[in-house]
């Protein structure tokens, strides 16, 4: 499990319906099974996990086997809980006169594009600082693809904004001590907090950035539009200095299956499974055959969980 198992922390990405959340929850559980506590974050609004495991999980986090434990992340409850924290920092900030108006305005941007986004990098950031001490492994399983990618780059966009905010508000206050008080430093809640964030932004990005720490995973199928979109996504992420390291090839065509029509599919995919070792010669190519039936149950999980291992010791 050498390859696998040498991270902390793993990031699962996809195009939808390529068998994400199984892999997420797959890998999951083969990291518990060898003695690691692992916690399985799911950060997709579809949340799967939780039908995965045949049960309700939720926003806390709930024990599901021996070592392992999950936890769904509810975008829209992030963003309240997002919301309500920015006017909480603002307590004391503003005039008491215009608190009605701030928080409607707060109120209104809670509902453009990139808010619920930048609530649920709050809440990774806090599951990532506050959990990584906690677990041996923790497993996000994210949205699909582009959600990912914008989500996995906002600390380095949103690191470079508040850093401009810091730089703006610190030659503020430096005037203001220089006009008012006689060069000495004047108290800023809002520099306090502006600083807080940049160090919490910092913080995730360096352990984003940490390649012997965090690796981030793709799952795709032998299909043109799949491996399309994977392609653009590693090419996208290696722009932010962000590698992903492991491909999980699912729903490979077994040797047993039969059948012209199979043979016919057969072909087409040996086609595509050569595209991908040409297109990501600089990942590892993990490949997992198509099962009978759904994984729909946890023996088949399992099932699917030690195929995900016996693949990896092939590689390693």
């Amino acid at each position: 499990m050498k390859e696998l198992l040498n991270k902390q922390i793993y990031f699962i990405g996809g195009k939808g319906g390529v068998g994400k959340s199984t892999s997420a929850a797959a890998i999951s559980m083969l990291c518990a099974k060898q003695g690691f506590k692992t916690l399985l974050v799911s950060t997709d609004p579809a949340h799967n996990v939780g039908d995965i495991f045949h049960t309700k999980i939720g926003g806390k986090q709930k024990k599901l086997t021996d070592n392992l434990y999950a936890m769904e992340i509810d975008p829209e409850q992030e963003t309240k809980k997002y919301i309500q924290s920015v006017k909480e920092n603002l307590k004391g900030m503003i005039k008491s006169s215009l608190v009605d108006e701030v928080h409607r305005q707060i109120d209104t941007a809670a509902t453009t594009p990139g808010a619920d986004e930048a609530a649920m990098f709050n809440a990774i950031s806090s599951i990532l600082l506050e959990e990584k001490d906690n677990f041996d492994k923790i497993v996000f399983d994210t949205a699909p693809t582009g959600h990912t990618i914008r989500l996995l780059t906002l600390p380095e966009l949103m690191g470079v904004w508040i850093d401009g905010m810091v730089k703006k508000r610190k030659k503020i206050n430096t005037n203001y001590s220089n006009l008012l008080n006689d060069g000495e430093p004047v108290e800023d809640p809002i520099y306090d907090t502006l600083q807080k964030r940049k160090e919490k932004f910092a913080a995730v990005r360096k352990l984003l950035l940490d390649q012997e720490t965090t690796g981030f995973m793709f799952v795709l199928i032998p299909e043109r539009l799949p491996i399309l979109e994977t392609e653009q996504a590693v090419k996208l992420l290696a722009k932010h200095d962000l590698y992903v390291d492991t491909l999980i090839i699912n729903k490979v065509l077994p040797n047993e299956a039969d059948g012209s029509f199979l043979q016919r599919r057969r072909e087409i995919e040996k086609e595509y499974l050569q595209v991908m070792e040409k297109t990501f010669k600089k990942q590892i190519l993990i490949h997992i055959p198509l099962f009978e039936e759904d994984i729909s149950s946890l023996q088949a999980l399992e099932d699917f969980s030690e195929h995900v291992g016996e693949a990896v010791l092939k590689k390693a």
